[in-house]
């Protein structure tokens, strides 16, 4: 009996698709198929996109990003398009750099390989250079592709048409700075990125990380970022007592389902019996950077504590806060809908104001029962969910329940729905709690792993004449600060009512 092949999957999980209204992507595929370089599916995926056009032809994508684990094909896919770019884009200098020059070379006998084996290329080569430094093609029409150097005097002196950056794992911030301007003078000038994972500890890779950051945020018109990787498990993924994880929302490094997600070429270039064995002798972040796409990406500065800075947000944090009295909660979903967090805002004994996350889950389905739990336990002044966020979807289901007041009577819940302007409103009110222009923080707040990472990569967005904070464009889940900022907003503009105080809070049950 023979069990099926494990295929790699095709599509990337994080993608970034500038639009277009033509593609060159074909013609480059097909052309690279008369010198045998036939492309896997995903590889097709990255020309077809990477190449698209705008109504007046130029490049949709002026940024190209392609980050995939090693020995995926990678280099096959930029030998199609320096291909293309000579023999069928007619562009005249196009510039192909690694992080090791070694590894340039390589590329460039290859691409040797396929001209001097086709026909059809080898009558349109003029010259070929091998001397040491000097690499490269030059047609008879006079398209040239040259191999240089990853330096910062790389490129200089040349205006190229296409620069494509190999081994952008390994690429300082001063090598883009010298080959960017080549491509100033240029019609229609194009530039890829190709790496596997960065990782910060072991080569400078801000530049990559930013073009992954925008990648992600998927709100620049001119970039093409594809990325094949897992989204591994986290420490707050839900476990049994045992310490089994029980998430589903995100992956098992350790699982075939997880390598293939990783590797496009899994079952065509990659056995899945040759990862096994790396999963078997590598440690735990090698395999995970090297095989599963799972970088250690840095963070620009002005990405962390951009918005409240660590000093004043560690100013606030206490780890013995609690609320007295009536408190109120608000619920927020991320915008992939794969976590969800409830907040609760009350007065503590002090006067000031007291700010919790009560709870942070993977999904969204255990929402309705747990706000039905702390109805029942706590009868809070307000339950807050923004109509207009992802948790929007969730206040149906949650007006739908059902809870029991103290005195036996049954009741729904009621949800509190911010206007836009109200949703401005709350975020001035937490930032003016935690740093006042005069006088003390007002607010103190429980330490939570999962609200500190929020604070520190949150980034806002504007909101009228406003201020709001922007979940899609965070460098990580901002569902937690959005949900304590709207609780805030529910007790200051609920909770003056007069209500029974009742004994403080030691846990949340």
């Amino acid at each position: 009996m023979t069990t099926a092949t494990m295929l790699g999957v095709q599509t990337p999980r994080i993608s970034s698709i500038p639009p277009y209204v033509s593609s060159a992507g074909q013609e480059v595929i097909e052309l690279a198929a008369t010198a045998g370089l036939v492309l896997d599916p995903w590889q097709q995926f990255c020309l077809h996109h990477g190449l698209g056009e705008r109504e007046d032809g130029r490049w949709a994508a002026f940024e190209c990003g392609v980050v995939v684990s090693r020995q995926n094909g990678k280099d096959a896919l930029f030998e199609a398009r320096e291909l293309g770019g000579l023999f069928l884009l007619g562009e005249q200098l196009i510039l192909h750099s690694a992080h090791e020059f070694k590894t340039a070379q390589e590329h460039f006998r290859r691409i040797l390989f396929l001209l001097e084996n086709t026909d059809a290329f080898r009558r349109r080569v003029k010259r070929v250079r091998t001397s040491h430094g000097e690499e490269g093609v030059e047609l008879l029409t006079g398209q040239r592709l040259r191999f240089v150097a990853r330096s910062t005097g790389s490129g200089r002196g040349f205006s190229g048409d296409c620069v494509i950056l190999n081994e952008a794992y390994n690429l300082p911030d001063s090598s883009v700075d010298a080959l960017m301007p080549t491509m100033s003078a240029r019609p229609n000038p194009q530039l890829w990125y190709g790496s596997s994972p960065g990782d910060k500890t072991i080569a400078p890779c801000d530049q990559l990380g930013r073009v992954r950051q925008r990648g992600i945020r998927g709100d620049d018109p001119s970039l093409f970022y594809a990325e094949w990787s897992i989204d591994p498990h986290t420490d707050q993924c839900a476990r049994d007592e045992n310490g089994r994880i029980l998430c589903t929302v995100h992956d098992d490094p350790n699982s075939e389902a997880a390598w293939a997600k990783a590797n496009p070429a899994l079952g065509i270039r990659i056995s899945v019996e040759h990862v096994a064995r790396e999963h078997a002798s590598m440690g735990v972040k090698g395999f995970a950077r090297e095989r599963l796409g799972v970088g250690n990406w840095p963070s620009d500065a002005a990405d962390q504590w951009a918005v409240i800075p660590e000093a004043k947000w560690r100013a606030v944090a206490d780890e013995h806060s609690e609320a007295v009295g009536k408190v109120a909660f608000a619920i927020h979903v991320s915008p992939d809908r794969s976590w969800a967090a409830i907040a609760a805002a009350g007065r503590r004994a002090d006067g000031l104001l007291h700010l919790e996350v009560i709870d942070y889950r993977a999904g969204t389905k255990w929402v309705p029962e747990r706000a039905k739990q702390l109805q029942e336990r706590w009868e809070p002044c307000a339950w807050v969910v923004d109509a207009g966020s992802p948790a929007g979807s969730l206040i149906a289901d949650l007006e739908a329940v059902k809870a029991k007041k103290p005195d036996g009577e049954v009741a729904k819940l009621e949800i509190t729905k911010p206007t836009a302007r109200e949703v401005g409103h709350a975020f001035g009110q937490l930032v003016d709690g935690v740093m006042p222009e005069e006088g003390d923080p007002t607010i103190r707040v429980l330490p939570h792993p999962a609200l500190d990472a929020a604070v520190a990569g949150a980034v806002t967005r504007p909101l009228g004449d406003a201020k709001a904070w922007d979940s899609k464009a965070a460098s990580v889940d901002i569902c937690p600060l959005v949900a304590v900022t709207q609780a805030a907003w529910g007790f200051a503009t609920r909770g003056h009512i007069e209500e029974e105080s009742v004994e403080p809070w030691a846990a949340w049950v």
